[in-house]
Parts: C-alpha cells; structure tokens; sequence
C-alpha cells in the first residue's frame, strides 16, 4: 500500500520540521484535505510550503502554505 506524506519547507526548499504532526496517509484524498485543514498552524509554524509525495515519488510541489497576498508583490512591478 502507498503511503502519501508532505514534505515541509521555508520559501528557499530547506525542510522544516512542521508545526502539526502529520500521520501518514493511505490516500492522496486524505492527505490533501489534512493539508487543507491544518495549513494555517503550519505556515504560523514556519513552513512556508509543501511537496507533496506517493511513497519517495514526487506528486506535486512545492505549494505555497500563504493563500492570500502571494502574488501581490510581483503585480506591484508591472
């Protein structure tokens, strides 16, 4: 069976150790809506975003834990 983890990390890739504890998750389902649930503590806890894995199978990432403002910044250049 596939276990589905996160992999935390600052905006430069450095992995951090995550505020909330994850349990490891038998599906993807499962562990996106943990990752939905708990993305705020996380991101206070300094995670800035998550990769998300199948096993040592990279799915998708990173993804930024900051919904709101991320793209504010470079808009402001334009």
């Amino acid at each position: 069976m596939a276990a589905w983890t996160w992999r935390f990390e600052k905006a430069d890739g450095t992995e951090v150790q995550p505020a909330v504890q994850p349990e490891e998750f038998t599906t993807q389902g499962d562990a996106e809506s943990w990752v939905g649930e708990y993305w705020k503590p996380l991101a206070d806890g300094g995670a800035d975003q998550v990769t998300l894995f199948e096993d040592a199978n990279k799915i998708y990432g990173p993804m930024s834990l900051h919904m709101e403002g991320a793209e504010d910044s470079e808009d402001a250049s334009a």
